[in-house]
């Protein structure tokens, strides 16, 4: 069962949250705890399960826009999603210091999705139904989004993710299912499987097969890219029974079978990194992985994953040589946004900073040109103050000014221009990636969709 922590750090079960006695129990909890951190001058950082901006620790009393996230800080993603709450501190730090939204300060309350659907409603719930935010950044994992966006659109939420790539959500907004309360600033994996097929094509494959985990991410990456592959003249081997593991599981010894059967040139490994790296060890150890080109996408690309997998008896890593795709970051604002990065964290950059300080700060702009600290406001500008017709500007602290100056803008950010089509998609670019000897991850080159 899912746990709820407290921002005092004070563990709720998730199922007596629903009732009423516990519901009120987590508003004097956080209520009091929090006035009390503020008043003792309690230090920025994590406080119990909560990760609070410095402008944040004050939830209860806080006047102006709240905004609020879920990433993971634990479980199968968290090496990708660890990093990314700091984008967004540093996303609103930078605009409470030059005036804030609607004339008070932006507030941030940080929540670990734990990379579990559950536990991300169950933060969803808290930031919408508890601490009343406005907007939410997140989640990564597309699994975790989806449960996260029913909340969400319940509550009138706006919910940008930077990361959630499945062509699901492209679905479900054509539907109607999330009435414009949903928004992403990564490109749907319709486009990185075309580009990753391409790839695969462009390396003079002709039979791939495929390993998906078996989530929204996965399993809607894995047909984009079969459809994609099959497309450009080659074969999927394992198309009649493709193999697909589940997201909890521990051992891969039959699924990694089943994946090389028929040996494929190549295999597109459709992963996350904890459960993705126990299948590539698994494969190597039966010797199914010996001269098959493992192709991963951008699930997997995390520093430590090649770790995670392992090196071979003689000192050697296991996946050197893997090659990937990764939306890449190539906005007017990058190179601003990684020197800021740099001087204020010191921390080396990662995929998906620059798609998260652009969720923040869309929502944080959105929420200026409604003046209105709502989910219902920022939905309401989310695609004007991102879209052409509009004076472009990727200064966040010029935008904030031009917007409360009442001026049409077009936002242009560090991942790319950021342009929210009517589905809540932005179309991006791909950088290519490889694993080297040493174990590191490293960029060379680009590829686009078909």
């Amino acid at each position: 069962m899912s746990k709820l922590v407290s921002a005092s750090g004070v563990k709720l079960n998730w199922a007596m949250f629903r009732t009423g006695y516990a519901y009120a129990l987590t508003v004097a909890i956080a209520t009091g705890f929090l006035t009390a951190a503020c008043e003792n001058n309690a230090p920025s950082g994590t406080q119990g399960g909560n990760q609070t901006s410095p402008s944040a620790s004050n939830t209860s009393n806080a006047k102006g826009l709240k905004i609020g996230s879920i990433l993971p800080a634990t479980g199968d993603v968290a090496a990708i999603g660890q990093p990314l709450p700091d984008a967004i501190r540093l996303a609103v730090d930078t605009v409470n210091k030059c005036g804030g939204v609607n004339g008070e300060q932006v507030t941030y309350i940080a929540e670990d999705d734990q990379s579990d659907p559950n536990a991300g409603a169950a933060a969803m719930t808290k930031l919408s139904e508890v601490d009343k935010v406005a907007g939410v950044v997140g989640s990564f994992a597309s699994s975790v989004s989806t449960a996260g966006a029913e909340v969400a659109t319940r509550n009138k939420v706006m919910m940008i993710s930077p990361g959630s790539t499945s062509p699901v959500f492209t679905q479900r907004a054509k539907e109607g299912k999330y009435n414009g309360f949903w928004a992403r600033t990564a490109p749907p994996d319709t486009y990185q499987a075309q580009a990753l097929a391409r790839l695969a094509s462009d390396k003079g494959f002709k039979s791939v097969s495929t390993i998906a985990i078996n989530n929204d991410y996965g399993v809607g990456f894995e047909k984009e890219f079969v459809q994609a592959f099959k497309n450009s003249g080659g074969t999927i081997v394992n198309e009649q029974k493709p193999t697909r593991y589940d997201p909890k599981a521990a051992t891969f010894e039959s699924e990694a079978a089943a994946a090389f059967s028929g040996k494929p040139q190549a295999l597109a490994a459709l992963i996350y990194p904890e459960t993705g790296s126990l299948f590539l060890k698994a494969a190597y150890q039966q010797g199914l992985s010996q001269g098959v080109q493992i192709m991963l996408p951008d699930g997997a690309y995390a520093p430590n994953f090649p770790d995670q997998v392992g090196k071979s008896s003689d000192g050697k890593y296991i996946i050197a040589g893997a090659l990937g795709t990764v939306p890449g970051a190539n906005g007017p604002s990058l190179q601003a946004f990684n020197t800021l990065w740099k001087e204020k964290t010191n921390k080396p950059i990662t995929a998906y900073l620059a798609h998260t300080w652009d969720a923040t700060a869309l929502l944080m702009l959105a929420a200026q040109a409604a003046k209105a600290n709502t989910g219902e406001g920022i939905k309401s500008k989310i695609r004007e103050i991102s879209n052409a017709p509009g004076e472009e500007v990727s200064d966040l602290c010029k935008a904030m000014d031009l917007v409360n100056q009442g001026k049409d803008i077009n936002y242009q950010g560090a991942s790319g221009n950021v342009d929210i089509d009517q589905n809540g998609d932005v179309v991006g670019s791909y950088d290519v990636w490889t694993v080297q000897s040493d174990g590191k991850l490293a960029v060379v080159g680009k590829v686009s969709p078909k």
